[in-house]
């Protein structure tokens, strides 16, 4: 598990309106779980395939871990530990942000450089 880097799958929308606002405030799953969702490098091609499967218009953030203050890793139903942020994170945290294509498949194509 690298702790340097977490990453935020989000549609091109709310990414849009966090940059309007300076930050990210979650998503609607976010808001109603009380936290922001997080994926580590390793855990991305799974979190594509079972939360956003044949989803159009994604966006990959890469955040620097590190400048998050709430950042908390924590054991989730399967047993994995993911991290969850219980605050709005400021997009100049935000190290790099991918457009995330839908493959024919209803698969997406995560950036080279993550994978």
């Amino acid at each position: 598990m690298d702790f340097k880097y977490v990453y935020k799958i989000c549609t091109k929308e709310e990414w849009e309106e966090a940059k309007k606002k300076g930050k990210y405030e979650g998503s609607k799953k976010d808001k109603e779980d009380g936290f922001i969702h997080f994926s580590d490098k390793e855990q991305l091609k799974e979190t594509f395939k079972k939360y956003f499967f044949k989803q159009k218009n994604l966006t990959l953030l890469k955040i620097d871990a590190l400048k998050l203050k709430n950042l908390i890793y924590e054991q989730v139903s399967d047993g994995n530990m993911f991290p969850h942020l219980y605050e709005p994170f400021e997009i100049s945290t935000v190290i790099a942000e991918y457009k995330i294509d839908l493959r024919e498949n209803g698969s997406h194509n995560i950036p080279s450089e993550i994978n």
